[in-house]
């Protein structure tokens, strides 16, 4: 069996030129970056295309170690959309050089489902993390400077909120200590790194709408406090135009392909479990400019990504979802019911029927939107006839329809049934109602993500955070947004409850203001952001040989 990275390198991938001719796309509205790469420019015509198309949200069950596929089915349903005749495109997030070092992989598709050039992709793409993180650290160097400069601000070094960023899972960088050495070496404080994708200027950048927008936004980033505990703002240290300027291309969508040439627009990257999870308000616009059909996934669960998408993108979209479809798998399944990795490939109808509960509820969660929702079953060899129709029957129950995926083995072919139950649901009439309106308090649009959502009892605040809302009420501050850093792998925030849990709280430690993303983060439990690599990170496995061919990448 061909490994991911192998399909990859012998698929025949087409000009990036021809990819944006089939999109719609004139030549000078792109910048190519080699042959089949290009960055869309931003004073693109697209104004003059046709109205919005269809969007279709692809969100999944609660993840596993077995593995769900979501990437997988998103371009394999993309694919699939375009064989029956739909013109369309996707909109996916750029992979973290974390993941891809680390444990969970790339996120580009798997199989015969993939976009190209994988490895490109899946590396150093087209630099926009790495300008994400200079600019990052840029401001980080500016807010250190202005305390060793005689402090103009008044900045308390005990209250600098900005930490410093790398992309990579590197868990000794959590806290330290800077400024040693001496009165040259600036100040000694404490401080810590979190992960690029976690940085409030990957969730700036995907949330902007154009180059001024993002300075806009970047101007309003409260970096630190005074020592008369006042906000300090990026618009205080007067650099928000030289980060802009670190940003100028990172804020351009980038254009791809599928192994089928489907045009794919990748861009932006922020995790779901510590941040928003979705792709560039700037990318899925862009798309559904140019396709009559726009594939885009949200980052781990419904529970995630999918609530984000729908509380955090959709207003700044300007448009909801027409369809959404949660991707499941047996496996992953029988593993919420119980099931050691090691028995997955047994039948177990018993273990299955209990590891329905998790998809039961992301599908409720989905369709309390007002949307209609499908369900793909991402299939793997080891499925039985029998648990793929109780998968098919439980699904039903649900009020939704569930549909086989076998895309990762045939590509857009294994699709098309799926790809013709997501037109027909996207024909539906829909009543979309998010979950939470503009002037409810912090703590409604918690308890309302915690119960509708995640099917739990309330909200527990810790007493840092009590005391946070109520500073935040008199800044203004607490009706904004709310981003759940939560474990993505429970609906409660212990990751060891899998399945459906009932009748837990979620507890909340502390909040972190990020204004010019427009949100509130909630941290919860022990959610970390910056991870930490495995005993055996996927680094140990990939290689490269004296012809430049890469091994070990999937």
């Amino acid at each position: 069996m061909k490994t991911d990275i192998e399909i990859a390198q012998e698929a025949q991938i087409e000009p990036i030129s021809k990819i944006a001719e089939r999109a719609g796309l004139a030549a000078d509205e792109i910048e190519p970056i080699g042959y089949d790469k290009a960055k869309i420019n931003l004073d693109a015509q697209l104004n003059d295309r046709n109205d919005l198309g269809k969007l279709i949200l692809v969100t999944s069950i609660n993840p596993t170690p077995a593995g769900e596929g979501k990437s997988t089915v998103t371009v394999g349903l993309a694919d699939g959309l375009n064989q029956i005749g739909q013109k369309t495109m996707i909109a996916l997030r750029e992979p973290s050089l974390g993941p891809v070092m680390g444990l969970k992989g790339g996120a580009t598709g798997g199989g015969y489902a993939q976009v190209v050039p994988m490895a490109d992709i899946n590396l150093h793409f087209t630099g926009d993390f790495h300008a994400l993180t200079s600019a990052h650290d840029t401001l980080a160097a500016l807010v250190d400077n202005s305390i060793y400069q005689d402090n103009p601000l008044n900045i308390d070094p005990r209250r600098v909120l900005w930490k410093r960023v790398v992309d990579i899972n590197d868990r000794a960088l959590r806290h330290v200590t800077i400024g040693l050495g001496g009165p040259t070496s600036g100040v000694p404080r404490e401080d810590g790194f979190d992960i690029t994708v976690a940085s409030e200027l990957m969730a700036i950048l995907t949330l902007s709408t154009d180059l001024m927008d993002l300075k806009r936004r970047i101007n309003q980033i409260v970096v630190a406090y005074t020592y008369d505990k006042e906000p300090v703002t990026v618009a205080d240290l007067g650099v928000a135009g030289a980060l802009t300027v670190l940003l100028k291309d990172a804020i351009k969508p980038n254009l791809v392909q599928t192994l089928a040439h489907t045009p794919a627009i990748i861009h932006g990257g922020p995790f779901a479990n510590i941040a928003q999870g979705t792709n560039s308000v700037l990318a899925t616009k862009t798309a559904l400019k140019l396709a009559d059909y726009v594939v885009t996934e949200a980052g781990f669960g419904a529970d995630l990504g999918g609530e984000k998408f729908m509380d955090v993108k959709v207003p700044k979209l300007g448009k909801h979802p027409d369809a959404v479809v949660v991707v499941a798998t047996v496996r992953a399944l029988k593993h919420h019911g119980g099931v050691a990795l090691a028995d997955l490939n047994q039948e177990n109808l018993e273990a299955l029927q209990t590891g329905l509960a998790n998809l039961g509820q992301n599908i409720a969660a989905m369709q309390r939107y007002g949307v209609p929702v499908l369900v793909a079953i991402n299939r793997f060899t080891a499925d039985t006839e029998a648990e793929l129709d109780l998968v098919k029957r439980y699904v039903a129950e649900q009020g939704a329809q569930a549909y086989l995926a076998d895309v990762w083995a045939k590509g857009g072919a294994g699709a098309t049934e799926l790809a013709q139950a997501a037109v027909a649901a996207t024909q539906e009439s829909s009543d979309f109602q998010p979950l939470y309106q503009p002037d409810d308090s912090a703590l409604t649009k918690l308890e309302k993500i915690v119960t509708q959502i995640y099917g739990g009892h309330g909200v527990v605040l810790a007493d840092k955070a009590k005391k946070q809302l109520a500073e935040f009420a008199k800044r203004g501050w607490d009706k904004l947004p709310i981003i759940m850093a939560k474990t993505q792998y429970s609906l409660s925030d212990n990751p060891k409850l899998l399945g459906a849990p009932r009748d837990f709280d979620i507890h909340i430690r502390e909040f972190v203001p990020k204004l010019g993303a427009g949100f509130l983060v909630a941290l919860t439990g022990s959610i970390l952001t910056m991870p930490g690599l495995p005993k055996h990170p996927a680094a140990l496995d990939i290689d490269i040989d004296e012809k430049g061919n890469i091994t070990g990448l999937f």
